[in-house]
């Protein structure tokens, strides 16, 4: 309660006439004036009157006391256990809080960061958000219900902005254990079939069983190795790329009874495979139109080292020249064939036939190169349908199509079959997709019976063109005409000449993007991209399991004939599964050294600094049983000195809000009037004596 003013004459006027008054009270009692005293009461009474005094009374209301509960939503803590703990753990502070009506408790859940590649726990920075609201005068504590791997700690030096406890409420038990593997070296890009060697480290993050440690090895799916780890320390690995473009080496750690969680046991590693040098063989039976074609293409490529032979000589032809006055070069036909055929990617025979140049027996030597993992590429003209075909020799049988010995001589445009539009092969290629194709036209083919494998091209009467075809682990495809040289030459306008042989010779040589059945994913942030290539029906949706160990099944568009997708913006980071069908793949979304993952067990020790200074309290909310215990609210007053063992301690605040203030003049109504009267009749009683 305190006194003001309201004057009803400003402050220089009634300061001039407090001034005359006592001028005039001096004069009097300097002269003598009798009742000058009781004149200056009467006088400053009335100047009291003036100022109008008044009796102020505020009218103020409690603040409530701002609890921030900051609940850790992290990635470490989804496993089904941790997560049941916290919410059971958040009901309860909710119940504990709100006995008290004079506490606003602010519940923030703190997620991992969608928008960032490498998640982390930031509960502070969630703490602060909560708060940046309020004066910290009202903040009576914070409450933390987390599993204790926090990535955003502050110093133990560093100010909170608030004077007051700090909690902790630990999820997770003491003394858990958990396993992870981690890529510690390894190269982005291999050359195919070298030795290649990365480092990989197993971790046992608290009391771990000890002992060796298995690790299971894969490449592209298919498992290639298991070897022991010792861990916390080192372990080289080495291997070989085995074919050009993506590889996909997955590394997983035997799960061991008990840890926290297996979300973290596999690791994988992307290699870009790269072929240096690539060496193909081509043998041309005769010169011809097209055998520049192919030459000009194989020639054009700086990774290819093309070894090329053309029969101009065949053993018939006898015109009586002496051999030491030829200029040929003699076919090293052993050499080739027999000591260095593993050594070529990629064998081609351009209108080649069977006239003696190569002895039977090597014939059975090719077939034995493709069944082994070779590739083979037969570019047939007339002669493969006469009576020197290479149909009729041992390499028939890895040849998909036996020649009817026809030949059609039609003019036709070339066309992609039904298989073909959904080829990696033949997809998309350029004036594919009009009728009739823009491109030029062939004329000739070789009539063959019913092919094995995919015909992805046709020519005149849908007779087959292109046929593609495994053979054991190797490849064959047959181009049944020799007229690509048509489209090379701009014929008609041309055709894609070199797409189509270079996707030919690349998907010859295994190249993963042009493989007919294969599940693909890869991430582009926190969004996750699956494409499934097949040439056959709808593959149907693919199932995502996630590294919490949550599935779902996620539905693919036909975006390209053969060619689905699906895209999606993950919750979680980590190392996913995608699997449709047979098919099965791994990519890792978010960065794959990220906080979150590089630790899971719970601890006490990160809060523990921060606890002991504010004077607050960090205890695990579950005992060794698993069951739930809580500790009990204790509102303070005043600065908290000293931490309560078995309580959180709340320090409830002195704070308030001006609601009105309550005002009562204290000169106005009878109060006024008496004291007025009273000070003139006193004066008048005086000068009547």
């Amino acid at each position: 309660m305190t006194i003001g003013f309201d004057p009803f004459l400003p402050w220089l006027v009634l300061a001039g006439l407090a001034i005359l008054v006592a001028v005039l009270a001096g004069l009097g009692l300097w002269r003598g004036v009798r009742g000058t005293l009781v004149r200056t009461l009467a006088g400053f009474a009335l100047l009291a009157a003036l100022a109008n005094p008044l009796l102020m009374q505020e009218d103020r209301e409690q603040l409530s006391t701002v609890v921030p509960v900051i609940v850790d939503r992290s990635q470490s803590q989804q496993t089904p256990e941790r997560q049941a703990t916290t919410d059971e753990a958040l009901a309860g502070i909710k119940e504990r809080l709100a006995r008290f009506p004079r506490i606003e408790p602010r519940f923030v859940e703190a997620a991992d960061d969608e928008t960032s590649d490498s998640p982390s726990t930031r509960l502070f920075t969630a703490l602060s958000s909560a708060v940046s609201d309020v004066p910290p005068a009202r903040i009576g504590g914070a409450i933390f219900i987390t599993d204790g791997q926090i990535h955003d700690l502050p110093n133990a030096n560093q100010a909170l902005g608030f004077d007051a406890p700090l909690h902790g409420l630990i999820t997770g038990k003491a003394d858990e254990f958990d396993r992870r593997i981690e890529i510690v070296r390894a190269p982005r890009f291999g050359i195919v079939n070298e030795d290649q060697e990365l480092t990989l480290r197993v971790f046992d993050d608290g009391p771990g069983p000890g002992g060796a440690a298995s690790v299971t090895v894969k490449m592209n799916g298919a498992e290639i190795a298991t070897i022991s780890a010792t861990p916390e320390q080192d372990t080289p690995f080495s291997f070989k790329v085995p074919r050009g473009g993506n590889n996909v080496l997955e590394f997983s750690v035997a799960e061991v009874a008990g840890e926290v969680t297996a979300a973290n046991n596999r690791a994988v590693h992307l290699i870009e495979g790269i072929r240096e040098n690539l060496r193909v063989l081509l043998v041309s039976g005769e010169p011809h139109a097209g055998e520049r074609a192919w030459r000009n293409l194989l020639k054009s490529d700086a990774a290819v080292d093309l070894v090329h032979f053309t029969i101009l000589r065949p053993p018939e032809k006898q015109d009586g020249t002496p051999i030491n006055e030829l200029s040929l070069i003699a076919f090293p036909t052993r050499e080739l064939f027999v000591e260095k055929i593993n050594d070529f990617d990629l064998i081609i025979f351009d209108r080649y036939q069977h006239r003696g140049v190569l002895p039977i027996l090597y014939y059975d030597y090719i077939a034995q190169y493709v069944e082994k993992g070779g590739a083979l590429l037969i570019a047939a003209g007339p002669e493969h349908a006469g009576e020197d075909s290479i149909a009729m020799t041992p390499l028939s049988v890895v040849l998909p199509a036996a020649p009817t010995g026809v030949m059609d001589e039609k003019p036709f445009y070339p066309r992609l079959s039904e298989a073909g539009k959904k080829h990696p092969v033949t997809r998309g290629l350029d004036g594919a997709d009009q009728e009739p194709p823009s491109w030029g036209r062939w004329f000739r083919t070789v009539d063959v019976e019913q092919p094995q494998g995919q015909t992805v091209m046709v020519g005149a009467d849908d007779h087959p063109l292109l046929v593609l075809n495994r053979a054991g682990e190797g490849r064959v495809a047959m181009l049944l005409s020799d007229q690509g040289w048509l489209w090379a030459r701009g014929f008609e306008g041309g055709g894609p000449h070199v797409a189509l042989y270079r996707r030919i010779a690349h998907w010859l040589m295994k190249e993963p993007a042009l493989e007919e059945e294969a599940l693909t994913a890869r991430a582009s942030g926190r969004t996750l991209e699956i494409t499934r290539q097949t040439i056959g029906d709808d593959p149907g949706p693919a199932t995502i399991r996630y590294p919490s160990g949550k599935t779902e099944s996620v539905a693919m568009t036909l975006s390209a004939p053969g060619l689905y997708r699906a895209e999606q913006r993950m919750d979680e980071t980590g190392l996913f599964e995608i699997a449709n069908g047979e098919l099965s793949t791994l990519v890792h979304v978010g960065a794959v050294d990220a906080p979150e993952f590089k630790a899971m067990v719970s601890t006490t020790e990160t809060l523990l600094p921060l606890a002991e200074k504010t004077h607050g309290l960090i205890t695990r909310v579950t005992d060794a049983a698993g069951t739930l215990t809580l500790p009990s609210i204790l509102p303070v007053r005043g600065q908290v000195r000293t931490a309560d063992p078995d309580r959180l301690t709340i320090r409830m605040t002195d704070e308030t809000v001006l609601k009105g203030i309550n005002t009562l003049p204290l000169f106005a109504g009878f109060l006024g009037a008496a004291v007025l009267l009273f000070a003139f009749a006193s004066m008048w009683w005086r000068e009547g004596r």
